[in-house]
């Protein structure tokens, strides 16, 4: 007796065995009852047609049909890929163009929350898009990508020279993997240059002078220049807003029409430098040495000192004609022979100082400190009303 196993059209699953007997239309009569079909022509597996039951050998494989065409069995085939794809589970992605073949589970284990894993911990879930060769879809940076995927792979960060490490940083975020961008962080930190609070020399300043335009405003704000010489220099127009110029040599500078404002000039020698016009607002100048200098513009600016400390100043002989001083402090200040005609001491902190031989002509000092203060020998007589409210 022999026997053959049946299966539908098209399917190698839910099979039957049956013993063959009597002739073919009672063979399909016990496939019709056996696999719940109308059968109606049976087909070998290489898709020939069996019309006489004479051709059929024990344990034949038959695949039985209602009468549409044979239907060649795929099932095998895609059993076969998804029981090798469950082993290795490789997969393709298409970064921005560039081709990465890795593993579901080294996309998955590493960094579980993030969102690589969300999109290829379940198949299809995402309904990730995938190119003509089934390579997932992902618009996103492949330079940057590389390092994020060698990380999944062994858990370190390693950057090849030339990639910005900010790039590797976005996309880290990106992805949402926050141990790799902590730290990413902290190699970003520690690639920075240390800050440099070293002075600037006489002669990196020079070079920064010859390359600037004598009409362009050259930009000192903030700089360090302590302890620097730059005596005789042309320093017209240049902001030294908030500039560390403690203890600099500036003798016989041209500061004309320079900003100081908020400087550190404590300590500094200015003797006989040109101040025409000069902005020195809230300026901490206390101890510097100004003797000889000139504030006095012939065309009438003003020399803005308001709000200076001055403490201890030597400004003997210098030219200060309608100078701002209004509350500045010049406690123990030498003033000696200065011109300061026309000058605003409003409000000014004159306590102990030196104003023996000052021409204070028109000079406002009303509601100043002129305690212990010395007027002897003075040009002009000093009237009440310029010092009394």
């Amino acid at each position: 007796m022999r026997r053959v196993t049946l299966f539908v059209n098209g399917t190698t699953k839910n099979g039957k065995v049956v013993a063959v007997y009597g002739t073919l239309a009672d063979l399909l009569s016990v496939a019709s009852n056996k696999l719940g079909i109308r059968a109606c022509s049976l087909y070998n597996g290489k898709g020939g047609l069996i019309d006489d039951i004479a051709l059929i050998r024990d344990d034949d494989v038959l695949y039985v049909s209602e009468g549409d065409p044979f239907v060649e069995p795929q099932h095998d085939i895609k059993c076969s890929e998804e029981r090798k794809g469950a082993h290795t589970d490789w997969l393709t992605l298409n970064i921005g163009g560039r081709l990465f073949t890795t593993t579901r589970s080294t996309l998955v284990s590493k960094e579980p929350e993030s969102m690589l894993a969300h999109m290829f911990r379940d198949k299809d879930v995402w309904g990730n898009k995938q190119d003509e060769r089934g390579a997932y879809l992902i618009d996103r940076s492949p330079e940057y990508f590389e390092p994020i995927l060698n990380y999944l792979r062994h858990g370190q960060l390693i950057v090849n020279e030339g990639i910005n490490l900010l790039g590797v940083l976005e996309e880290a975020r990106f992805f949402g993997i926050e141990q790799l961008a902590e730290q990413l962080e902290v190699a970003i930190k520690n690639s920075q240059p240390p800050e440099d609070h070293s002075p600037i020399s006489r002669k990196e300043f020079v070079r920064f002078l010859l390359a600037t335009p004598t009409k362009s405003e050259l930009r000192c704000q903030g700089l360090n220049f302590s302890g620097a010489d730059l005596s005789r220099l042309d320093l017209r127009y240049i902001n030294f807003k908030m500039a560390n110029l403690s203890r600099c040599n500036l003798t016989h500078a041209n500061l004309c029409c320079s900003n100081l404002e908020r400087a550190d000039l404590s300590g500094a020698n200015l003797d006989g430098a040109n101040l025409q016009g000069v902005k020195m607002l809230c300026t901490n100048a206390e101890g510097a040495s100004l003797k000889g200098c000139n504030f006095e513009d012939p065309s009438g600016l003003k020399a803005n000192l308001e709000g200076a400390n001055l403490k201890g100043v030597d400004m003997e002989g210098s030219q200060m004609t309608g100078i701002n001083l209004r509350v500045a402090t010049l406690k123990n200040a030498k003033l000696k022979n200065c011109n300061l005609r026309g000058a605003t001491l409003a409000g000014t902190d004159l306590e102990n100082c030196d104003l023996s031989g000052c021409d204070l002509q028109e000079a406002n000092l009303r509601g100043s400190n002129v305690k212990g203060a010395i007027f002897e020998e003075m040009l002009t007589p000093l009237h009440m009303s310029q010092s009394v409210r």
